[in-house]
This record gives C-alpha cells, sequence and structure tokens, in this order.
C-alpha cells in the first residue's frame, strides 16, 4: 500500500530526480513549454506553480529562493520580469499538461507542460524562426547563384583557351 507516500520517484535516485525536476522547471520558465514524458510533467507542475507563486511575490527574500532552486539566472531574472507580473491576478493553476504522442521505442506517453499564456511568446518565436529560415534561403540561394555565374565563366574562358590551342597546333 502507497499510503501517506506523495511524489513521483520516476525510477531515480534522490540527487537523480532533485536535479531532473529543477532541470524540468528553470526549462519551463526559461522556454515556456516543453515536451517531457506524462509522469515527470505531472511531477514538475507543483513545483512550477510554486516557483511562479514566488515570482509573484517579488520580495528578496522569494528571489533568494528562486535562485536557489533554479538552475541559471537567465530564468530567475525571466520569472519575477516577466513570468510573475503575468499571473499576477490568478490564484494557482498557472500551467497546463496536454498529452501528444507515445515513444516507439518505448511506448512512454509524452506531453507537453507549458504556462498558460505562452501561445504568444511562442507564435513571435516561430515567426522569427522562419524570418532566420528565409534569409539563410536567400543567402545560400544567392550563394548557388553566384557560384553557377562563375563556373560558367570558367568554362567559358576553358572554351575559348581550347580554341586558341588548336590554332597554334
Amino acid at each position: 500500500m502507497r499510503h501517506k507516500k506523495a511524489g513521483f520517484k520516476l525510477g531515480r535516485n534522490t540527487s537523480h530526480r532533485r536535479s531532473l525536476l529543477r532541470n524540468l522547471v528553470t526549462s519551463v520558465i526559461v522556454e515556456e513549454r516543453i515536451e517531457t514524458t506524462v509522469p515527470k510533467a505531472k511531477a514538475a507542475r507543483p513545483l512550477v506553480e510554486k516557483m511562479i507563486t514566488l515570482g509573484k511575490r517579488g520580495d528578496v527574500a522569494a528571489r533568494r529562493l528562486a535562485a536557489a532552486y533554479l538552475m541559471t539566472d537567465e530564468s530567475v531574472v525571466k520569472l519575477f520580469d516577466t513570468v510573475g507580473p503575468r499571473f499576477g491576478d490568478r490564484n494557482g493553476g498557472y500551467t497546463r499538461i496536454i498529452r501528444t504522442h507515445w515513444n516507439k521505442g518505448d511506448g512512454a506517453d509524452k506531453a507537453f507542460l507549458e504556462l498558460l499564456g505562452s501561445e504568444k511568446v511562442l507564435d513571435e518565436k516561430r515567426e522569427k524562426r522562419a524570418e532566420t529560415r528565409a534569409k539563410k534561403a536567400a543567402e545560400t540561394k544567392k550563394a548557388m547563384e553566384e557560384a553557377e555565374a562563375q563556373a560558367q565563366v570558367e568554362s567559358e574562358s576553358a572554351a575559348t583557351e581550347g580554341k586558341g590551342e588548336d590554332k597554334k597546333e
């Protein structure tokens, strides 16, 4: 019986599990959406909610508690500057878990763990990525055209040299 046994073990020892959850929480705050397995998402969800509550408090003690748990300074800054104020009027329920598919290899159920309202941020990221890809494609196309033009010039010069050698013989 599992009476009074709260939490998820996730098949790891204590230090590994704590490290995994800290990394997941940091990633959720920085990226606003991560894809992971369903049990990991369920284990990380309450920790993400606690960090956002600290971000809403916004005092020095809360900032120190968050900095002690989160893995990067960037995540602490984002938590207190953008994520915390975004949920200022909301009492809990800052995250959602969306089941997506399963791994072909081991059959693990996969899910997105995301912050509410992250759609705008994700759309901006997609647009930025699309612009970057378009620029890269244009640069590649331009380089290819220049290379073709260069090859054509070299082939024409080689052909004229070949004709000149025939006349000398």
